[in-house]
């Protein structure tokens, strides 16, 4: 009669003991809504990389398209105020794929221009970063003549232009000391072309006398450093023009 007790016990603890064992509790997903507050919240802090964490998880949610479409434009921003110029330009990019005609385009494609101006190098470097500025502040210009922005746009786009028609400036004097005069001349020929109201004239017309000098014109070298002479009668260059011309006429 005893051995029967214990087989008893044994399956009245089994039925006891799933009940005493704590279940796991898994919390609700959150809504969208409550992670872009969240989002929300991190950005007034300041701490752009959780407020874009949080509204990556609205972005991807699908929740609603104006949700969306928030969250994308606040994931640029924060790139943005980061200093993540890449990243932000990135962002913009996908966005104007996406919503090519949304109402915030204009919007879109000045802080798309900026990123680029940020990441734009010296004259001497590639000029990738300046043109793809140009590029989206020209867009910005074409598309919508009358924003409000308009005539900080002109200057960003002037700014863009001189910065281009530098590093053309740069290359020709390249050419120049490696005494390939054609193509100094053709580099710094396309400077007034291309870019007639480049700042520093003075110093391509300087640049283009010694070329067209050296290569045997001297017609055409007379005729750079006289608009040299004329147009910028106190530039910097005129007594290197004069010195060089005394030397080589």
């Amino acid at each position: 009669m005893h051995r029967l007790l214990f087989p008893a016990a044994i399956v009245t603890l089994t039925l006891i003991l799933p009940a005493c064992t704590p279940q796991t509790v898994v919390p609700p997903a959150k809504q969208a809504s409550v992670y872009f507050q969240e989002g929300e919240s991190f950005f007034e802090q300041g701490l752009y990389p959780d407020a874009i964490a949080s509204w990556e998880k609205v972005r991807d949610s699908y929740y609603s398209p104006e949700l969306n479409i928030l969250a994308e434009m606040k994931i640029a921003e924060a790139h943005f105020l980061s200093e993540q110029y890449i990243e932000a330009a990135a962002a913009y990019e996908a966005f104007l794929k996406s919503h090519p005609e949304h109402a915030k385009v204009p919007d879109v494609l000045f802080q798309l221009g900026l990123c680029y101006i940020n990441l734009m190098a010296d004259k001497d470097q590639d000029q990738s970063s300046t043109r793809q500025a140009l590029a989206a502040f020209e867009m910005l210009q074409q598309r919508f003549p009358q924003d409000r922005r308009k005539e900080e746009v002109q200057i960003y786009i002037d700014r863009c232009l001189n910065q281009l028609a530098a590093n053309e400036v740069v290359i020709g004097e390249y050419y120049l000391k490696a005494k390939q005069y054609q193509a100094a001349i053709n580099r710094l020929e396309g400077v007034f072309t291309k870019y007639p109201n480049y700042y520093d004239r003075a110093e391509a017309y300087y640049l283009l006398g010694q070329a067209y000098m050296l290569a045997g014109d001297k017609v055409k070298a007379s005729e750079a450093f006289n608009a040299l002479f004329n147009q910028f009668p106190h530039s910097e260059y005129i007594l290197a023009a004069q010195k060089f011309i005394d030397k080589n006429y």
